[in-house]
């Protein structure tokens, strides 16, 4: 990618981002209190607040504002004239922006303690910073295990970068007339439920693993949908396992980045095989190499790594050229690829090879 191609920092820019990496930890926890804590919305409401202000209205002690302000202004989040505290506009984003404050939000409850571990999982394949919310493989299976506040910000990373997608892929999907579509990975049921409103006379076929999949079957039912949905629980690791091939479509949206390149082509190869030969898979899937901006591209980057350290140890959000490789060993072919759409995502439209 043209990003990556060429250095051009000064060396001024390059040693200032290499201490604001040195001290990173540090910067992100003072962001997320200076956040958390209301001083920054106390900062915004008021157009700009001093320190006793702050001290006041926030009932914290001084001492304690006032190094996090002081950290705000060497961050950048902040700015101090005649001893008034206003928002940046870097601020600004890490108080209101909808994306920032999901993806702080997942570093910090699923992902900072564990990402310590970091180096150990890149030596052993597996995702050795887990062990902090339990003693499981991967991170799906404790999924419905983790604590209230955890799953929040899961699930809210998880929505925020695909929710936005659906409306816009639906309308693709509804071009290859579909009557059933079976969606693997069906997490919360939500695009499920987008695709039954969407279309009166679809059925659809929902796979997970089976403490996953009731989060999905909960929706499904509270909607009143119950009648149209049929649900197939299983480990699609499981190399016994098949898929129904009695669905017109397969779906499959941020799936297969939980996958090893190896299990991805086992699974693919289960999908080819459940295909009729006149039916389509449908992947959504976000390539760090596809996106618009380089700082899209970091943000996917930096997602993978929670991949090795945290959720399974062996998977990311893979370039694309490399995907591209793994459907065509699974005897696929792609018939349409569709980049950019929503926050980050492609859609790659497959056939029997």
């Amino acid at each position: 990618m043209p990003f990556f191609e060429s250095d051009s920092r000064s060396a001024a820019d390059s040693i200032t981002l290499a201490q604001h990496i040195a001290f990173a930890p540090i910067v992100f926890q003072a962001s997320r209190s200076l956040r958390v804590l209301g001083i920054l919305s106390a900062i915004d409401a008021g157009g700009g607040a001093t320190q006793a202000e702050l001290v006041t209205k926030l009932a914290l002690s001084e001492y304690g504002v006032r190094v996090l302000l002081e950290a705000g202004l060497g961050i950048g989040l902040l700015t101090c004239k005649d001893g008034i505290y206003r928002l940046t506009t870097t601020g600004w984003y890490i108080l209101k922006d909808d994306m920032t404050i999901a993806n702080m939000d997942f570093s910090h409850d699923v992902c900072y303690e564990g990402m310590f571990s970091l180096d150990e999982s890149i030596r052993s394949g597996k995702p050795e910073g887990l062990h902090v919310f339990g003693d499981w493989t991967t991170v799906y299976q404790g999924l419905s295990q983790l604590a209230p506040h955890v799953q929040k910000s899961w699930f809210a990373f998880d929505h925020f970068y695909s929710d936005d997608a659906y409306p816009l892929v639906i309308p693709m999907i509804a071009r290859y007339k579909p009557r059933s579509v079976l969606d693997i990975g069906g997490n919360t049921g939500k695009f499920a439920m987008q695709l039954l409103r969407a279309d009166p006379d679809v059925r659809v076929g929902i796979v997970d693993l089976p403490h996953v999949a009731k989060f999905a079957l909960a929706t499904i039912t509270q909607n009143g949908f119950a009648d149209r949905v049929t649900f197939h629980p299983a480990d699609m690791l499981d190399p016994s396992h098949t898929l129904p091939g009695d669905f017109g479509a397969i779906w499959m949206s941020q799936f297969l980045d939980c996958f090893s390149e190896t299990e991805i082509v086992a699974i693919l190869t289960k999908v080819r095989n459940a295909l009729a030969d006149d039916a389509y898979a449908f992947i959504l899937e976000p390539f760090w190499d596809r996106q618009r901006r380089e700082v899209s591209a970091f943000a996917m980057q930096m997602t993978s790594l929670y991949f090795t350290g945290i959720a399974n140890g062996n998977s990311q959000l893979y370039p694309s050229e490399l995907f591209l490789e793994l459907i065509e060993r699974a005897g696929l072919v792609v018939t349409e690829q569709v980049d950019n759409i929503g926050v980050c995502q492609s859609l790659l439209v497959c056939r029997k090879g």
